[in-house]
């Protein structure tokens, strides 16, 4: 509601269904129906397709810090868009999305291929940060050579801003959608085997190498065709799992999923507003408030959420008395040395200094009168 009443006009709450559904024709009609509401809808699906990718990346690499900011999707996305507008090259809008997804798929081809294929999650990691920063630099120098003008969209763009779009940038979306959406549904019954590490997940039947391919290839058709239209929406893949995490612990990837795509829709839809109105007339880009409140909040959940962790590890119940006896006890005699004998519930007994014989337990019962008892002692 404040998405869409909020700014210059105001509108009031109780006249936003009718400017919707009637199609009013004033102002504030036009400005809720042709610029508020495909802001308010390319905001919810960009921000579900950043918290599913995150999530993606995280549970496939077991690691809570993979996010596309750190694996040179994002930044390889920004610079296949970018370029193009530095050199002045006449493209029509339907390519940006492909070359979205071409720089992407180049930063995380690359990040593979330094990592070796993806066969260490850490190594995928690290050499990831180090792409990112290699294609953070390449837009520096498109940046240098950009005229005033472009300098200012590409900086604006690189930030991750949703000014000015309109129902033509949100069916863009729609056909990139539609192929990740049966992904993702197919893509978390394993990243819930590969949370268990590439052994286990080996000897259920998950090539973990493979696994790890196309859970990358996932997350580049979520996030590229979202940064062609609004830009490297900063930090919201790592937010928005940590969130599903710390509000039901307890589940595994299949759950979190839908609920970390959600909780990605509610970032940048609550980002967006103090980016249109906290320095109004000048709009400021959303991906600067999601960076601004994200890493803070992420850091933080995940240090309560190892803390939640260490208390549950610490009340975990004691095994049980007999199970930490040893089998054999002492006995004290009369002479005051320690004679060994066995604890009762075992399957052998001494008798006459040799084991028995005689039950299907190996005891043999003592024999009766004096020296039976004493056998038997």
């Amino acid at each position: 509601m404040c998405a869409l009443s909020l700014g210059t006009p105001y509108v009031p709450p109780h006249r936003l269904l009718a400017s919707v559904l009637d199609g009013d024709t004033t102002l504030a009609g036009i400005v809720v129906t042709e610029l508020r509401v495909p802001r308010l809808v390319l905001a919810l699906i960009a921000g579900a397709c950043l918290g599913a990718a995150g999530l993606v990346l995280q549970e496939a690499l077991r690691n809570p810090l993979a996010v596309p900011e750190m694996l040179g999707v994002s930044s390889g996305a920004a610079l296949g868009v970018a370029a193009p507008l530095v050199l002045t090259l006449s493209l029509p809008a339907a390519v940006q999305p492909l070359l979205a997804i071409g720089g992407a798929a180049l930063g995380g081809g690359l990040t593979l291929l330094a990592a070796g294929l993806g066969r260490s999650p850490s190594a995928v990691l690290l050499t990831g940060a180090a792409v990112a920063a290699a294609l953070q630099a390449a837009l520096l120098v498109l940046m240098v050579m950009a005229d005033q003008l472009d300098l200012q969209l590409i900086y604006r763009y690189l930030l991750g801003s949703l000014s000015a779009r309109t129902w033509d940038d949100v069916t863009g979306l729609w056909p990139w959608l539609l192929v990740a959406v049966p992904a993702l549904v197919l893509c978390a019954p394993v990243l819930s085997v590969m949370r268990l590490g590439d052994e286990d997940a080996e000897a259920l039947g998950v090539r973990a190498h493979r696994a790890r391919l196309a859970a990358l290839a996932i997350a580049v058709v979520l996030i590229a065709p979202v940064t062609a239209v609004c830009g490297p929406v900063a930090w919201v893949g790592f937010l928005a799992p940590h969130l599903a995490r710390w509000f039901n612990p307890a589940a595994g990837a299949v759950r979190w999923l839908p609920w970390s795509a959600a909780w990605g829709a509610v970032v940048v839809v609550v980002a967006d507003v103090p980016a249109r109105l906290a320095l109004a007339p000048v709009e400021t880009p959303a991906g600067a408030w999601t960076a601004l409140l994200g890493v803070p909040a992420g850091v933080a959940l995940m240090r309560s959420g190892g803390r939640g962790r260490g208390r549950v590890a610490r009340r975990r119940p004691a095994a049980p008395t007999d199970a930490r006896e040893p089998l054999y006890g002492s006995r004290r005699t009369a002479s005051g040395t320690a004679d060994e004998f066995p604890r009762a519930g075992t399957c052998t007994e001494v008798r006459g200094g040799e084991p028995g014989r005689g039950g299907p337990s190996g005891a043999v019962p003592p024999a009766s009168g004096t020296a039976g008892t004493e056998d038997a002692r």
